[in-house]
């Protein structure tokens, strides 16, 4: 079955009712504007050179156009103005998704009551999956259109794409909610024996050199994501995400930012750079990321244990030297 059919039963499948505030790629409509491209047409007419043309060979039967002005102002503007629709989308359900599985006081009371009447785990577990399952229909969607755009037009604009889609934060499977969505799962299977269904997407792996969370994709696709801090050069610990996608430990992200412990990343000044690929202003929207801290501190307990200790110390230290300074400076010495 080709994918069109197959994207089109999923969105008008039973799912169609969760789906129906959700952007989602317009997959039909933008291959329609790949065969309706005149320029395109025209130059496949004129190429009736015979050498190029023969063996079969369906590259060579191709136009060879390096660009197309109709397709590159409707097609990839469209295309962008989709992909970031669908991120933000995700991106508001999953929050609000873990918001309800890792609240804490009152709210967190409430919803203990509530789930003496109705059952919120697997309702939740189900929304997980839906969403799981838009985000990688939709990337896949976005991969299959921009492969048949560089097929049509024998050109490597797709994958320039890409790597704007990559540069602009919009990739939709480099998103640091999908970590989170994978962290949150993984911690439902190791407190409920019943959740194993959809859990077995994602595995941790906590011994190996670089400490990895593995997503598999339908398609064959398995996505690794690397749980590293390029800073300390150790397992994350309270990790925090960046806008850009990098994670760091609070502490590493703080020193780099140039900011105090306590008094968070938010404070970070909008000059501030990434460590890693040096984009400015990644600070004031970063993600702490709960669920993959919660992972971690269930899987790798003494090293939470240790981690966390050794926090607390600097955090106090650093207030110790804040206060210190800031009374030196109203009495004067």
């Amino acid at each position: 079955m080709k994918f069109g059919e197959t994207f089109t039963e999923y969105l008008h499948g039973d799912q169609e009712w969760f789906l129906d505030k959700f952007s989602h790629v317009e997959y039909k409509r933008l291959k329609k504007v790949l065969k309706s491209c005149r320029s395109c047409k025209h130059l496949e007419s004129s190429c009736s050179s015979e050498q190029d043309c023969a063996d079969g060979n369906e590259d060579k039967r191709l136009c060879q156009c390096e660009s197309c002005s109709l397709c590159d102002q409707k097609f990839f503007t469209e295309l962008m103005k989709e992909a970031t629709d669908i991120a933000g989308c995700f991106r508001t359900r999953v929050r609000h998704l873990l918001h309800l599985h890792v609240a804490t006081g009152k709210q967190r009371y409430l919803l203990f009551l509530r789930h003496c009447f109705r059952d919120d785990q697997q309702l939740m577990l189900q929304e997980g999956r839906m969403l799981i399952q838009y985000i990688t229909m939709n990337a896949i969607a976005i991969r299959k259109i921009l492969k048949k755009y560089d097929k049509v037009h024998g050109s490597v604009s797709g994958k320039n794409f890409r790597s704007k889609m990559r540069a602009e934060h919009t990739e939709l499977l480099q998103s640091p909610w999908l970590i989170e969505l994978g962290a949150f799962y993984m911690n439902f299977r190791g407190s409920n024996s019943e959740c194993s269904e959809g859990s077995s997407q994602f595995s941790f792996d906590f011994d190996a050199a670089q400490p990895v969370m593995t997503m598999s994709l339908p398609d064959s696709m398995k996505l690794e994501y690397n749980l590293t801090c390029a800073i300390c050069l150790d397992t994350v610990f309270n990790p925090y995400a960046l806008s850009c996608g990098h994670l760091f430990c609070k502490l590493c992200a703080c020193s780099a930012a140039s900011v105090m412990v306590f008094q968070g990343l938010k404070s970070a000044s909008h000059e501030a750079k990434c460590p890693v690929c040096r984009e400015a202003g990644v600070y004031a929207n970063s993600v702490h990321m709960l669920e993959l801290d919660l992972l971690l501190k269930n899987r790798c307990k003494q090293y939470w244990k240790e981690r966390m200790i050794a926090e607390r110390a600097e955090m106090v230290k650093q207030s110790r030297e804040y206060w210190d300074l800031q009374t030196k400076y109203m009495i004067g010495y």
